[in-house]
């Protein structure tokens, strides 16, 4: 179709827009409307009993009921009666920690006679026999526990400790379904056998776990226990006052009994236990709670008899727990107290022992074992009552070798207390010198409640000089860092950016000496991040002179990549807006590097994109107000630094063509330094993609500034990458995504912009046109891709508008072709002779679609070709008027392939053409008719 005579026509008519009228509202169109309807109907309430007539005799009958009366005492009882009313006192919320922290790899024993075979047991699988006579069931139940020794014990050796616990998960699930099973007796010797167990200390670092274990189930006993003469004392609903009475004496005995089995038990470990595991059930024997603080004295009492401190301070704890559920006195915990400090030094007779035997336990690991105990039992103790904790702070001071009392105290009493007492606490940590407990250890748990509750302000100076005077004499680097951890966040929360400096200068001081830094960086890097945490000014932190010395302390690569990425990310979250400070520009440039250097070809895309955040971040908050020269260096210095980051490139270019914005002088030098500076800038991001979109926004951002000579680099530029440009990229869940559409969307994108680009005296009429063309033809689309179609037909849009008298829109200050050619001629020649070229590239795209049977594409093309000939082209030209008459007749052949509405849509929209240009434009109009009237022959 070279010998197409094609001449684009003027545009004779005007362009129109229907805009829909708008009104104002007050809620979203598009918010979906909620009704809510409430039918409320007189008779259903009536028959519900809520109205006010049946609410008033149902009062009156309640009043006048004796049960109701009883039912109305037992809930207000029930209520009064002490609970723990929150979580600070639930052993439930120690539990797992202890399980956790008190392991072992040993193996462990365990003996019982009811995890053995089915039937081989004495009564093992039995159930008790169906009794005629009260007392012969009694009767029957005590020959049980007389027959409790009888020689069936299974010794069980060498359990790991998983086997272990499994072991107590199925003593627990035996005495479970005993008990359901009506075989009380067989349950009371579970929780007896399991009681006993306590005694053994054989495996002295697993004690802790073993009590807890042990304790869950004798919980469950007295669970057991307590339900069922609840459910006793209940009664059956509806029953008579005088029933009820009966049922509370007969669950009342039988609350009796229980305890008198329980004092039958020879041994004294498993009686204390059993008697405080069914503790609870008092309340059905007594409501005095002056009775229930004689029984926990009495208990207390005997708990004098157990000779291993380690058994008997866990049994005392046992007490207190069980305690504080019935009764908010604090005397008989006092009382343990009191008899604890008696038996205290005997637990240092333990500790001398095994500083001889450090291979069966060590010091400081035994008296680890009591911590849990300790901490419970004073927690207990100054729970919602201070009236004890100044007494006890005197005692500790009167014992000997007081840490373990010391540290359970740091770790139990109020923040609020110690923050009231610090400087004591600080001279007593001083003078301690406890076996098994060192002055490191305290300290940590004095730094960390000063941490969350600072002493007054008069005081805190004195207080941090006293504490740092002793936390220096630590001659272990260990026990050095590990103070200093936990002080960092006191220090950095409650003292000016000086005591933070010579903090990090001591830290550099005492961690260079042998080297000693190499050991403790996990200890070194949770100081630094708990500085940046807490302390206001992270801009004024990095201008000490101690901060960046205290970086050479992590010597290797990958420590010191995750300082720079924790520094940067904390100044991220807590920095000022921006920042114009030279030193602080300096030292978040150094950071920088280190990562950017910390890059390679190994690095994988989130490392890479996790630093790239991290430095664009600051880059953002680099703002030197109005000296855009400085701004501009910084961007010139950042782009050598930090040269492994495309993403970082990326960002600096945007900044830069956001710099050039802001030049109010409008001094045109500038403005061409910052472009100069992005076109250097540009080739060295390794992504095609994203240097073909960063050229085409340089170019019109010097468009908009007059930069003409730039902006031709830019296009051109921007046009010679197209051909580089990959057929697919991988999206971010690894699977091929073709760049065709992107390319389409780049290029439409380039010819609306090329519209107003005057051309160049140099590269003669429409040459970056005509190179984009050049481009097209040799670049390799799919064989059934229709992307050079739409550009080819984005490209005739662009020639027609080309050939217009008037642009429909301008660049203010760039002379655009419409003025610079005046409407020539010979302009339009060229114009003419590039839609043929044009048009000729369409016609071998539709020949293409066809050989590859794709009939809707080619129909789709047809039409959009046909419309635009049709409204571009001269249709009085016999070869134009031909080729839009075989163009629609292609597109009819394949009408099955196409939409039933398109076809009447296209015709009416030629038919609509006609009658706007039928007087303006009479000639025009009759070509258009004949054209239509050929389509209806036809």
């Amino acid at each position: 179709m070279s010998n197409l005579d094609w001449v684009c026509v003027p545009r004779l008519y005007e362009v129109r827009k229907n805009h829909l009228a708008g009104r104002a509202t007050l809620e979203h169109p598009l918010k979906q409307q909620t009704v809510t309807v409430v039918d409320i109907n007189p008779l259903s309430l009536a028959l519900e009993g809520t109205d006010p007539l049946s609410q008033f005799a149902r009062q009156d009958e309640e009043l006048n009921d004796q049960l109701s009366q009883m039912d109305l005492k037992s809930k207000r009882r029930e209520r009064d009666r002490i609970e723990p009313e929150d979580n600070t006192l639930q052993w439930s919320t120690r539990r797992l920690g202890i399980l956790n922290r008190f392991t072992t790899n040993e193996k462990l024993s365990l003996s019982t006679s009811f995890l053995v075979a089915s039937g081989s047991l004495d009564g093992g699988n039995e159930s008790i026999k169906a009794q005629t006579v009260v007392a012969d069931k009694t009767k029957y139940r005590l020959e049980q526990l007389d027959h409790f020794d009888d020689g069936t014990m299974r010794h069980m050796m060498d359990l790991t400790q998983p086997e272990y616990i499994q072991r107590f998960e199925q003593l627990k699930q035996e005495l479970t379904q005993s008990w359901h099973n009506d075989q009380r007796v067989k349950a009371l010797k579970i929780a007896i056998q399991c009681a006993k167990m306590l005694a053994d200390t054989t495996v002295l670092q697993f004690y802790p776990s073993q009590y807890v274990l042990i304790t869950d189930i004798l919980d469950v006993f007295g669970k057991l226990v307590y339900d069922r003469l609840q459910a006793k004392a209940s009664g059956l609903p509806g029953a008579s006052a005088a029933t009820l009475e009966r049922e509370r004496e007969a669950a009342r005995d039988t609350c009796q009994n229980w305890f008198y089995k329980i004092a039958s038990i020879r041994e004294l470990l498993p009686r204390l236990y059993l008697e405080l595991s069914i503790f609870k059930c008092y309340e059905f024997l007594t409501s005095d709670r002056e009775e229930y603080e004689k029984l926990l004295r009495r208990l207390t009492h005997q708990l004098r008899g157990i000779a291993d401190p380690l058994v008997s301070t866990y049994a005392r704890c046992y007490l207190v727990r069980m305690g504080v559920t019935v009764t908010p006195s604090k005397t008989y915990i006092r009382e343990n107290f009191g008899d604890l400090f008696i038996v205290y030094p005997q637990i240092f007779r333990f500790v001398a022992r095994f500083n001889l035997h450090p291979e069966i336990v060590t010091a400081s690991s035994y008296l680890q074992l009591y911590a849990p105990a300790f901490d419970y039992m004073l927690l207990c103790l100054v729970h919602k009552c201070e009236l004890h904790t100044q007494d006890m702070l005197n005692e500790c001071k009167q014992l000997k070798n007081n840490g373990a009392i010391l540290m359970s105290i740091l770790s139990s009493f109020t923040s609020e207390f110690i923050a009231t007492n610090a400087l004591e606490f600080v001279e007593l940590i001083k003078t301690s010198e406890t076996p098994g407990i060192s002055k490191s250890q305290l300290l940590r748990s004095l730094g960390s409640c000063v941490s969350s509750c600072a002493p007054l302000q008069e005081q805190r100076v004195t207080f941090l000089k006293a504490a740092f005077e002793t936390i220096n004499k630590l001659t272990d680097p260990n026990e050095y860092i590990n103070c200093v951890e936990t002080w960092a966040v006191f220090v950095s929360q409650y003292f000016t950016i000086h005591e933070v400096n010579r903090l990090l200068g001591e830290l550099n001081t005492r961690m260079c000496l042998g080297k000693a830094y190499e050991k403790h960086y996990p200890q070194l890097q949770n100081i630094l991040s708990r500085i940046m945490q807490n302390y206001r000014s992270i801009e004024l932190l990095l201008i000490q002179p101690n901060f960046l010395p205290y970086l050479d302390l992590f010597q290797k690569e990958s420590v010191r990549v995750e300082v720079c990425k924790t520094i940067l990310t904390y100044y991220k979250q807590n920095s000022e807006e921006y920042t114009c400070d030279a030193v602080v520009t300096n030292a978040l440039m150094y950071l920088g590097k280190i990562l950017n250097d910390s890059v390679n070809a190994l690095s994988v895309e989130d490392e890479r994109r996790q630093i790239s955040q991290l430095i664009n971040v600051f880059i953002h908050k680099v703002h030197f107000g109005r000296d855009l020269e400085q701004q501009l260096g910084f961007y010139v210095e950042a782009r050598g630094t930090f040269s492994n980051l495309d993403a970082v490139y990326v960002t600096l270019v945007h900044a830069a063509c956001k710099l050039a914005t802001r030049n109010t002088s409008r001094s045109t030098g500038f403005i061409k330094a910052c472009i100069s500076y992005c076109f250097i800038t540009i080739p060295s991001i390794s992504a095609v993609q994203q240097q073909m979109d960063l050229y085409l926004l340089c170019g019109q951002l010097a468009l908009r500034h007059l930069c003409l000579g730039q902006a031709d680099a830019c296009f051109e530029a921007a046009l010679q990458l197209v051909n580089d440009l990959p057929a697919a990229t991988v999206d971010f869940e690894g699977k091929p995504r073709s760049l065709e559409r992107y390319l389409v969307s780049y290029l439409c994108n380039m010819l609306a912009t090329l519209i107003v680009v005057p051309d160049s005296p140099e590269q003669g009429v429409l040459y970056f046109l005509r190179l984009l063309l050049d481009v097209i033809g040799k670049h390799e689309f799919k064989a059934d891709s229709t992307a050079p179609s739409v550009i080819y037909l984005h490209a005739l849009d662009m020639l027609y508008v080309q050939s217009l008298e008037k642009y429909p829109y301008h660049i203010k200050g760039v002379v655009s072709n419409d003025d610079l050619y005046g409407h020539d001629p010979k302009f339009l020649a060229e114009i003419n002779n590039l839609c043929v070229q044009v048009v000729d590239a369409i016609l071998l795209q539709l020949k293409a679609l066809g050989v590859a049977h794709q009939q809707r594409q080619q129909a789709e093309l047809s039409l959009d070709l046909f419309l635009r000939i049709v409204r571009y082209a001269d249709l009085e030209r016999e070869t134009v008027s031909q080729l839009a008459l075989n163009l629609w007749l292609l597109a009819n052949k394949s009408q099955t392939q196409l939409d039933t509405k398109t076809l009447p849509q296209t015709l009416r929209v030629v038919e609509q053409l006609y009658k706007q240009l039928r007087d303006v434009a009479p000639a025009q109009a009759q070509a258009i008719a004949k054209l239509l009237l050929r389509m209806r022959n036809s």
